[in-house]
């Protein structure tokens, strides 16, 4: 389809059309997203702090945990922080390059987590089901390419369809993105020319990354389930399987919210529910991740019991010796 007479191929900026009908919850609802984003903010940076702090959480497990930790406060430091700004103005404008960098910092994130994830989930299938040759499986240099992976693997893949998106004519009188972000489908919404190929080319995408990933998960998960029912010990398998729920949980919600979201062959035409669904995405599981992987977990409470020690001692120390000297210098 040619692009008609009202296009625009110089679009400066966007208008973000937020969350409808919003005239009387705005301020308890920026409230609640503010908290949440803190909250996110502190649970996540914590856990990469303490990972990089104690020799005790030094082994693969908690090395892509803290990855996980790292891609949740940049997805959400990429969405949240705009959004919230927007609460608090009544023009809610992005640039056009905001707008496209959000775009690509947006896919690029949500895809290295992906693949993250399946990558833990095979690490914990390791370490369960092959425990004995776990170490030499999962050394610090394969720990570290496949790290590395997950991030290329996000970053490389997004390039072509965040140049395709930039390149595309808009309708300036028509500039509305009805999101809260610049999203894959209400930026096509208002493409001024056909985007049939380039919802093609995203579906495929998003379905190599989103199908295959879940795959592996839903594998790996399905044999530690089979080794947990194998351990005599009662106490054991509930252990072993209040931990594998609260993990699928999350799992679930993620990509549940991104399959509903992403992997169908039209996304233009089905913008009006998106953004209740990516507030699943972008606030409930990178608030939960931290509780659900990290702070439920026994070792990482008695790491944090023994830094908050150390803090403590440290300030009273400091304390007592202002004090001698204080007390010396009146003398």
């Amino acid at each position: 389809m040619a692009p008609d007479g009202n296009q625009s191929s110089g679009v400066t900026e966007f208008i973000l059309a937020g969350f409808p009908n919003l005239n009387s919850t705005k301020a308890e609802l920026f409230s609640v997203f503010l908290l949440v984003y803190l909250l996110t903010l502190t649970g996540n940076v914590l856990i990469v702090g303490v990972i990089g702090a104690d020799a005790r959480l030094q082994t693969p497990r908690y090395f892509f945990l803290g990855n996980l930790s790292c891609l949740e406060v940049l997805l959400t430091s990429v969405i949240i922080p705009k959004m919230l700004s927007n609460f608090l103005s009544r023009k809610h404008t992005i640039s056009f390059a905001a707008c496209i960098t959000q775009f690509y910092f947006y896919f690029f994130l949500g895809a290295s987590e992906f693949l993250l994830l399946a990558v833990m989930s095979v690490d914990r299938y390791l370490a369960i089901c092959h425990p004995l040759h776990y170490p030499l499986l999962m050394n610090g240099a394969v720990c570290f390419r496949m790290a590395l992976a997950c991030w290329m693997g996000g970053l490389l893949p997004v390039v072509g369809p965040t140049v395709a998106v930039a390149l595309l004519p808009f309708c300036e009188q028509d500039a509305v993105v009805q999101h809260f972000f610049c999203d894959s489908g209400p930026l096509l919404r208002l493409a001024c020319t056909n985007t049939k190929k380039l919802e093609e080319t995203d579906f495929v995408l998003a379905s190599l990354v989103i199908v295959s990933s879940l795959m592996i998960t839903a594998v790996s998960y399905g044999h530690i389930v089979l080794a947990v029912l194998r351990m005599p010990s009662a106490s054991g398998r509930q252990k072993a399987f209040s931990t594998c729920t609260s993990h699928l949980m999350v799992v679930t919600l993620f990509y549940g919210s991104a399959i509903f979201l992403y992997v169908r062959p039209s996304q233009s035409g089905s913008v009006d529910t998106n953004w209740a669904v990516t507030v699943v995405t972008t606030f409930v599981t990178p608030l939960l991740n931290p509780f659900i992987y990290a702070l439920r977990n026994e070792r990482v409470k008695e790491v944090l019991k023994d830094l908050c020690r150390k803090v403590v001692t440290r300030i009273l120390g400091d304390l007592l010796l202002a004090k001698s000297f204080n007390k010396k210098t009146v003398e």
